[in-house]
């Protein structure tokens, strides 16, 4: 199992820093975690947030390719419907050319209702979308020339260059949460990005073998709420206020989506300190070193999984704070689990 962690550069009001130094503080961090011995670092995206989440994850991407050398960089998730599927391509090939080949493309459909009607955009015309960007980014980056008529693109005798570093192509993975999604990333040939809710591997397993495919050559991250200190209490002093700030800000939005079963009531918290003692907390793998490495084992037994993905530097969090959490799950921790 890889062990990786996610950056989406969230900046909200009562922890406010200048945003230079917010994106200096967290490209420090990337380029501490890679010296850690951390496989991959993802990036995450949404649009017009008060608390600036990042909204442009190849620029970002870039960044930090120029200053690592070993790490993987991949996109948890880039919003495609959003995107015109050749700019995808074109942005994705140069961050991969300058990472030398390390970069994985993750992309999901979106689902804030806010995001598309800002954009003036049919949210129902969102999986037509997604479905047609894939079709077209694939074939740029694997065919000479593409001819291409779809309902929302059209190119034609295109030619890609430069092309990716990997090949037959970049990395592609797809963000799902509900079996139809799960099952739709296996029959398009992509890599599982998972997240809150049921396992989705056995339904992605199931679908990759009535395709013909082998499960062995796909890859199932999963996402989880991270976070090590020299106490329990220490551990949640620092979190918990921060987790209240990013869980309400998914829980209205996943609340007004109502894409998955039990989306209406993902946050149903009112105070910060509810969280530590609540079925939410509990799931949370959060504590010292020897309860997170419990919590763990658990999760490898429970759930099947090829690339552990952290959220460790949670929105408003000091990033010396996330940045000590990652080198203590490193030493303490991460060894152990490093066979799995």
């Amino acid at each position: 199992m890889q062990f990786g962690f996610m950056e989406d550069f969230r900046n909200p009001q009562p922890w406010r820093r200048p945003y230079p130094e917010l994106y200096q503080a967290i490209l420090e961090q990337i380029v501490r975690a890679e010296e850690l011995g951390y496989d991959h670092v993802w990036l995450t995206e949404h649009h017009f947030t008060d608390d600036g989440y990042n909204p442009s994850l190849f620029p970002t991407a870039a960044a930090i390719a120029a200053r690592t050398n070993r790490i993987r960089i991949g996109t948890f998730v880039l919003l495609l419907p959003f995107q015109h599927p050749v700019r995808v391509a074109e942005d994705a090939t140069c961050v991969d050319i300058l990472s030398r080949g390390r970069f994985d493309l993750g992309v999901g459909q979106g689902y804030s209702y806010k995001e598309f009607d800002a954009l003036c955009m049919r949210r129902e015309e969102r999986s037509a979308r997604f479905a047609e960007g894939i079709a077209l980014i694939r074939r740029l980056w694997t065919e000479e020339q593409v001819t291409f008529t779809g309902k929302f693109t059209q190119v034609k005798d295109l030619t890609l260059s430069p092309r990716p570093v990997q090949q037959p192509h970049i990395p592609l993975w797809i963000g799902a949460r509900t079996e139809k999604a799960t099952r739709r990333a296996a029959r398009l040939g992509c890599h599982l990005l998972g997240t809150i809710g049921p396992d989705p591997a056995p339904w992605y397993v199931d679908e990759l073998r009535k395709c013909g495919r082998d499960p062995a050559v796909f890859h199932i991250a999963q996402l989880r709420l991270v976070y090590v200190a020299e106490s329990e209490d220490q551990a949640w002093e620092d979190t918990q206020e921060h987790i209240h700030s990013m869980m309400r800000f998914y829980g209205e939005i996943l609340a007004e989506a109502k894409d998955a079963p039990g989306d209406e009531q993902v946050w149903p918290f009112t105070q910060p300190r509810e969280i530590r003692h609540s079925t939410f907390g509990r799931a949370a793998v959060i504590g010292t070193p020897d309860q997170v490495a419990r919590k763990l084992e658990h999760f490898c037994q429970e759930y099947r999984c090829t690339h552990f993905i952290m959220s460790t530097q949670l929105p408003g969090l000091d990033p010396a704070k996330a940045t000590r959490s990652l080198e203590l799950f490193a030493r303490e921790i991460l060894p152990s689990f490093r066979q799995r």
